[in-house]
């Protein structure tokens, strides 16, 4: 650091062993961080829409929380369901969500910029096309609407950091595993869990044969969600779900209601006090790992080798840490999610395979998924 508390400008040549594309990208961000070079580049022709671009890549990393809450409000008052049913004025969009018109045209503008929301050509109202995509997804509204836990614990993010305190989102957690009937009354919980299963279930169906199999047993399988599509798609494969008992007493009444009680087992258990419940050759662990920590996942997995007989399958399915194209969702949003609920990481394929071999897997292979930013699908044989 300079004398007048600056930081300092460094030209310096790169220290020996240094690669070349590392010796590249040096040069690049000394570049980048001259504000000389940054006014140059603004104003050179060949330069400048790059330029542009990453102005207004950073003024929408710092207008992103704004861009979060203007959802939640479109998605708190119900807007995607009210514009889908039919174009509306602006006054009868008013009405409908009992806030003053001018407040209602600034939220609907937002949205509109957005995509959520369109302004057609007769002046009304309509869905936008990221607007249309809410409709009918249960799982991603009933996120949308859980994440005002999420950004208390992120007002301040150093303290999150620094702090190994109770968050809201740790003290939301808890409560659920331990009464997940009183807090899907209260938060939405299980209602949350039901949703944001099934619009993962299909994906990893889709890429997980189970013509193979006679039995599947679904690890920490919350209210039956994945079960229940797995009863969809399958008709003669036997189906066991294993979770807490407070949780799998829900999942009971649960399937009970879907007609599927005399298809699919459920078995109260505790998977680092009690040994898993036997006869099934396919296990499923549906985003389990990463909200635990090395030695709980570990532990997990061992169960789960000591179920399965010689030549049982493993599947793992959770969105993974270093996912081309979703970069940010693993280390950037599951890393804080995960920090704030105070267990569990972001995990690359890599790791989740060396975590599987340790505990006595082998063959291991991922089944590409059609949507990786959701959920990618490891493989493993017993």
């Amino acid at each position: 650091m300079s004398a007048d508390g600056g930081l300092e400008r460094s030209d310096a040549p790169a220290p020996a062993g240094t690669s070349l594309a590392d010796a590249f990208a040096d040069w690049k961000i000394r570049r980048l961080a001259d504000p000389r070079f940054r006014r140059f580049a603004a104003r050179f022709w060949p330069t400048r829409f790059v330029a542009r671009r990453a102005a207004a890549d950073l003024f929408d990393l710092t207008a992103g929380f704004v861009y979060s809450q203007v959802l939640a409000g479109f998605v708190r008052l119900r807007l995607p369901g009210l514009l889908h049913a039919a174009p509306r004025r602006l006054e009868e969009v008013a009405a409908r969500i009992g806030l003053p018109a001018d407040r209602t045209e600034r939220l609907l503008e937002a949205a509109a910029a957005l995509g959520l929301a369109r302004r057609r050509r007769d002046g009304r109202w309509g869905l936008g096309e990221r607007g249309a995509a809410l409709v009918g997804n249960d799982g991603v509204t009933a996120m949308i609407e859980h994440h005002a836990l999420l950004y208390e614990d992120l007002r301040d993010p150093v303290h999150l950091l620094a702090s190994d305190g109770e968050t809201a989102l740790s003290r939301f957690w808890s409560y659920a595993a331990r009464d997940p009937g009183a807090a899907g009354e209260s938060a939405s919980y299980s209602a949350l869990m039901e949703a944001s299963q099934a619009f993962v279930a299909d994906e990893v169906l889709d890429v997980l044969p189970l013509s193979g199999h006679h039995r599947l047993m679904d690890v920490g399988g919350g209210t039956g969600a994945f079960v229940a599509a797995a009863a969809r798609r399958s008709a003669g494969i036997g189906l066991i779900l294993a979770d807490l008992p407070d949780v799998a007493a829900l999942a009971r009444t649960r399937l009970s209601a879907r007609g599927l009680a005399s298809r699919i087992r459920v078995h109260g258990v505790d998977v680092f006090a009690d040994p898993l419940p036997a006869g099934a050759d396919i296990v499923t662990l549906n985003r389990v790992l990463h909200d635990h920590d090395e030695p709980a996942a570990l532990a997990i997995l061992a169960a789960v080798r000591a179920a399965l007989p010689a030549g049982g399958t493993l599947a793992i399915a959770e969105p993974m840490a270093g996912t081309p194209g979703a970069e940010r969702s693993g280390h950037a949003y599951f890393g804080f999610y995960l920090l704030a609920m105070r267990q569990g990481r972001p995990r690359r394929f890599e790791e989740l395979a060396r975590m599987v071999e340790a505990a006595g897997f082998r063959r291991v292979r991922e089944r590409p998924t059609a949507t990786p930013l959701l959920v990618r699908v490891l493989c493993a044989q017993a």
